[in-house]
């Protein structure tokens, strides 16, 4: 089973931005990985993402720990170096998916119009990420970019949460959902891990259900 894969599969990818990774990355990785979600998206939004990447797959070898928020063949390198499994970045930079390609790692670029969606085709992606998800159209524009792009499967990302998560997962073009609901600054920087994997849990029991019937 190959990284998309496995993403599709678990169904959620907690989009994190830790203030204290030497602190926290180890037991929020056992946070998440006891709530049923072994995977994360660290954002390099916050100084230390790499230290954090780094310190959450020796916790948790099995997790699949990518990068977000990247946008320099610089932090891809740190990343990388880190034992980032994958990489996202904000919009759609042929450079930087390429300089990923080369390397062999799969990236999740940010794409929300038919240019974008043409783009990342041509530069033969199958996973793309839709990004900000809520405040770009949502799950209307997700289906209509799917008409033309039947090809790409989607990750929704921003404005997802448990209140929408059913509808966004049952979707046949969505592969997971990102989000931030479950690993807010509030619960990382004041220790709420039992708090985080109940809401992985019960994020995990939406997409069991919405994708049985």
């Amino acid at each position: 089973m190959n990284i998309n894969e496995r993403i599709s599969q678990i169904g959620i990818v907690p989009v994190i931005k830790l203030n204290n990774p030497e602190r926290d990355a180890a037991a929020l990785a056992e946070a998440l990985c006891a709530g049923g979600v072994p995977v994360a998206e660290v954002t390099f939004r916050a100084e230390g993402a790499d230290i954090a990447i780094k310190l959450m797959k020796e916790a948790h070898p099995e997790m699949l720990v990518g990068a977000g928020t990247v946008t320099t063949t610089e932090q891809i390198d740190r990343a990388l170096a880190a034992g980032a499994d994958f990489l996202v970045s904000p919009g759609l930079d042929e450079e930087l998916v390429r300089y990923s390609q080369a390397r062999g790692v799969p990236f999740y670029p940010g794409c929300t119009t038919a240019s974008e969606y043409h783009a990342a085709l041509r530069l033969g992606l199958e996973l793309i990420k839709f990004f900000p998800a809520e405040q770009s159209g949502g799950l209307v524009k997700i289906k209509a970019l799917a008409a033309p792009f039947p090809m790409f499967k989607v990750m929704p990302t921003g404005g997802i949460s448990l209140k929408n998560l059913k509808e966004y997962i049952s979707c046949p073009v969505i592969a997971a959902c990102g989000g931030s609901y479950m690993v807010t600054a509030d619960l990382t920087d004041n220790g709420k891990w039992d708090e985080i994997t109940e809401m992985c849990r019960q994020s995990v029991e939406i997409i069991k259900e919405a994708r049985n019937g």
